[in-house]
């Protein structure tokens, strides 16, 4: 659910009246401050705003020179367009299993799955806590691959002090309406890296360095004015509003924890969760008893989901298309595993009807 005021429409009427609403080049005023804004954010030196999530996967894939023949070890534990980015750069998916505890991609599972082809690792900061970067920054560097981290549902997460995605060679986020921040659509992709920079800024603009001179493909990835101006105003709220997921997060935590039927979600002091989903694992639950739960808080009135209940590797393009993998540690979140809301607009009191529920149910 997004969260936005007074502030966002008065930076989007300021657009409208003084313009300009695009930029052919994609770098038009509210873009460019956009993207100092959430560098300095990242932690790193360069971020390039486009136009949504898939498409910064998709074009950081395209700039670390990921093509045809190549390989790419993603979890199937993840929204689609982890995976069919890797598809649309003309690469093969190769899925690798999950850690139990953290439902990230797991380093020694990626060991296993290094080929001769394997070009890149994707893991994805999933409920907004990170991958295990620093061992699969090992693995990338003794097989000299690329690190694209999907941080989209990671504003505001740490690793190891460090913003999220600032270990790797590229990450890429989302700024889609469900997320801790909104641009409505859009998507921003930072690195420390000049010329991979410089490659995604082509990317994004038709190959173009100034308008009509392309200098290699590309396609028009831009973000518009409108969304910039959005993102600015919610780059600034993007505090306030993890305080508040923190908060309810560990209040909720606080009431949980008396059942022992459930796996509670855990930060480190160093590795602090965005806390864009709360999610558990149901302890030895089937799917069946996971899924009648769900039934009856929604019943309660209650905005429970099961995310990713169809691992990516399940799904009839990929069965059809890539070997059958056995993956233990992700058969068995997707049946057990479901989110409670904690989003800024949630209440203490209904945090508290939340957990009491929950609580009855179990």
């Amino acid at each position: 659910m997004p969260k936005v005021g007074e502030e966002e429409a008065q930076a989007v009427l300021d657009v409208v009246r003084k313009g300009p609403l695009t930029n052919a080049l994609g770098k038009g005023p509210k873009v460019l401050e956009f993207e100092e804004k959430y560098a300095k954010f990242a932690g790193v030196k360069h971020a390039v705003a486009v136009s949504n999530g898939t498409i910064a996967l998709n074009a950081a894939l395209l700039a670390v020179g990921v093509k045809q023949g190549n390989e790419v070890i993603v979890p199937s534990f993840t929204f689609i367009a982890t995976a069919e980015s890797v598809v649309f750069a003309g690469a093969k998916v190769v899925f690798a299993d999950i850690d139990p505890e953290t439902y990230t991609l797991s380093p020694e599972a990626v060991k296993q799955a290094v080929t001769s082809k394997t070009k890149a690792i994707l893991p994805v900061d999933l409920y907004g806590y990170s991958a295990d970067i620093k061992p699969l920054r090992e693995i990338a560097e003794k097989y000299n691959l690329a690190l694209i981290e999907d941080a989209a549902q990671a504003h505001g997460a740490t690793y190891q002090d460090k913003p999220a995605g600032y270990f790797s060679d590229v990450a890429c986020w989302s700024l889609y309406a469900s997320k801790n921040i909104t641009t409505g659509e859009g998507g921003m992709i930072t690195t420390d890296d000049d010329k991979l920079c410089e490659t995604l800024r082509l990317i994004r603009n038709h190959g173009e360095r100034e308008k009509y001179t392309s200098v290699l493909m590309g396609n028009n990835y831009r973000m518009p004015e409108i969304e910039a101006a959005i993102g600015i105003v919610q780059l600034e709220k993007l505090p306030q509003f993890v305080a508040k997921r923190r908060q309810n997060a560990q209040q909720l935590s606080k009431i949980l924890q008396q059942s022992k039927r459930l796996k509670l979600p855990t930060e480190t002091k160093s590795n602090q969760h965005s806390w864009y989903l709360y999610t558990v694992k149901l302890i030895d639950g089937t799917e069946e008893e996971r899924n009648l739960i769900l039934k009856a808080l929604r019943e309660k009135e209650v905005g429970a989901e099961a995310y990713y209940v169809n691992p990516v590797n399940t799904m009839e393009f990929y069965r059809n298309n890539y070997d059958n993998c056995k993956l233990p540690e992700t058969e068995k979140a997707a049946k057990q595993v479901f989110s409670l809301p904690i989003h800024p607009n949630v209440t203490s009191e209904q945090i508290e009807y939340i957990g009491k529920t929950l609580l009855s149910l179990l």
